[in-house]
This record gives C-alpha cells, structure tokens and sequence, in this order.
C-alpha cells in the first residue's frame, strides 16, 4: 500500500476507538447516546427522551405572534 491509504486506514481506525470510547463512557455513566441505525436516528442506553409528536408546519403559530 502507498503511504496516502496507511494515513486513511490510521485515521478511520483512530475515529472508530474515539467513538468506541464515547460509547463506553456514555454506558458507564448511564447515559443514553443518539445515532444512525437503519437509515434514522436512534436513541440507545437508558432513559432516552421522549420524541414528541411533530405538529403540521401550517397549524403552528410564526414567532412573536402573540397568540
């Protein structure tokens, strides 16, 4: 391999123990973490926040208005 696909390999192999270790902490605190699991975002570890129901963009109120 030439030295340009080594520093690539090095750099995603950096990224990925970097979030392995994120993870981690996040289990080991008890934290929940947000990611991308089958084309969506997805809470995983304990207590996740509630997603609330989105309202129609055309029943919500503009900003300021008062009402």
């Amino acid at each position: 391999m030439n030295g340009r696909f080594d520093d690539e390999q090095k750099v995603l192999d950096c990224l990925k123990q970097a979030v392995h270790e994120a993870l981690d902490r996040k289990r080991r605190l008890g934290q929940y973490a947000v990611v991308w699991q089958d084309g969506k975002v997805a809470y995983i570890g304990p207590n996740p926040p509630v997603r609330a129901k989105r309202s129609d963009p055309a029943q919500r109120q503009p900003a300021g208005s008062g009402r």
